[in-house]
């Protein structure tokens, strides 16, 4: 089966990898372009042309997708099979059209739950205490299409964004291996999305980090995990910028002191009261410093009890 696989972050990998161990025959690669990183904005690949290159496999960059001269190239390339997970752009109808077996996208949600770019931080912020990974036949939607295999993971309680989307990526792998195997069997299922259900996940910005303090324990605690490791969580002390890296609840009842006041500074963390409950911030980060532990931090600095955050 020739595959032309589509896709460009780290989650993207593991899909690529199983393609590749399984002896399917992937006769190209298709991803977002490099980009500028770091303070130099030196010009880095995505990690799946890394990944491309290593295996002798035909890498495509295309600025947009929604061009005659893109659907003219897989039309030359002639895939049996489009794969995507996590490309990052909607495929037009022309090209969806082109491989005789459609397009598979690997998805990071329990669809329609979550359609959309960031389903994984998402599901976190929004509290949810089961995720997975769904298959479906892309359309000209944005995530839209009939599902086809699902597979659950759990949420715990302290699991960052970061790394539910490790186990999510290799979760992907298993639920795609299985999808093609269907398929070539013949006993592959459509299952329609019902639209009435969906949610959306949009795109992460760094405002999405800045905590409501008037907000429950729990919900910031959700927002800590959910943009861990981007954007970050953050807040301010004494006019200055503090990311918050890590906490924990300490409870969720009413209390009587202003959201945001620091209620008690000690080595097991700063106590904060929120809207409603109590959190515990373990590890902070201010501009020009290092990721640091509450107890590591306090030996050289002053945080000070009754002060408000934000």
């Amino acid at each position: 089966m020739r595959i032309v696989f589509m896709g460009t972050p780290e989650f993207a990998i593991p899909s690529l990898d199983m393609l590749v161990k399984e002896g399917y025959d992937v006769v190209a690669v298709v991803t977002q372009p490099d980009k500028p990183k770091g303070r130099g904005n030196k010009m880095c690949p995505p990690p799946v042309k890394e990944y491309a290159i290593e295996h002798g496999i035909e890498v495509l960059q295309p600025d947009k997708v929604k061009t005659e001269e893109f659907a003219e190239k897989i039309k030359e390339i002639n895939p049996d099979l489009l794969v995507t997970a996590a490309y990052g752009k909607i495929l037009p109808k022309s090209v969806l059209d082109i491989p005789k077996f459609g397009c598979i996208n690997v998805h990071g949600s329990l669809l329609p739950k979550y359609r959309g770019a960031a389903p994984i931080q998402w599901s976190i912020i929004n509290g949810e205490k089961v995720t997975g990974i769904t298959t479906m036949y892309t359309d000209v939607g944005m995530d839209t299409g009939d599902m086809l295999v699902k597979a659950e993971i759990e949420i715990t309680e302290d699991m960052t964004a970061g790394e539910l989307h490790d186990k999510l990526s290799v979760l992907g792998a298993d639920v795609l291996k299985e999808t093609l195997l269907k398929l070539k069997a013949g006993t592959l299922e459509r299952i329609p999305q019902s639209d009435s259900e969906a949610t959306y996940a949009p795109m992460m910005t760094k405002e999405i980090g800045c905590i409501d303090w008037t907000k429950s324990s729990r919900e910031i605690h959700n927002l800590v995990r959910g943009t861990n490791p981007w954007p970050g969580a953050y807040t301010s002390y004494d006019g200055k910028k503090m990311k918050v890296w890590m906490t924990s609840v300490i409870s969720e009842d009413e209390n009587n002191s202003k959201a945001g006041t620091i209620l008690k500074v000690g080595k097991d963390g700063i106590v904060v009261a929120c809207g409603l409950g109590k959190l515990n911030i373990k590890e902070i980060q201010f501009d020009n410093s290092r990721r640091m532990t509450v107890e590591e931090y306090i030996c050289g600095h002053k945080i000070g009890e009754g002060e408000i955050l934000g």
